[in-house]
Parts: structure tokens; sequence; C-alpha cells
């Protein structure tokens, strides 16, 4: 698992974060705190609050290619 810090602080931002995520078989999920969404989930990410940095974590070690294209979502 690979986990990595992000801010999505619009909703726009939200949808396209999540339609990448969608394109992969990776499993993914954001988390705020002790709330866990599913990172595929445009409901589910919109439900955090988004002015919060947020914890994704993806659920395989050889992800570099999901990496790469949420990139502009990371932080740090």
């Amino acid at each position: 698992m690979k986990a990595y810090c992000a801010k999505l602080s619009l909703a726009e931002n939200v949808k396209r974060f999540v339609n990448i995520v969608s394109q992969h078989p990776y499993e993914v999920d954001v988390r705020l705190g002790r709330h866990v969404v599913d990172g595929k989930s445009i409901p589910g990410v919109l439900s955090l609050v988004l002015s919060k940095q947020l914890l994704v974590e993806i659920y395989s070690d050889q992800c570099e290619d999901i990496e790469r294209e949420i990139r502009p979502f990371l932080v740090g």
C-alpha cells in the first residue's frame, strides 16, 4: 500500500480525481481522520471536508502510473 497527502478543494477537482482513479484497477481509499470513503465515489469524496488535507491510500506497491496522473492533487 502507498499513501499520499492530497488537496481536493473544489468539486471540479474531486470529479477529475475520481475520473482518473476510476480508470485504474487499484483499490483506492480517501481518508480524513477516522472517516474513510471509496476513492472512486464522487459522492463519497465530496462528503469529506474538502478544505482539509486528505490521505489517499492506494492498495498496490506498483502504482506509478496512477501516481503520475494524480500528482497535481498531491501535496508535500
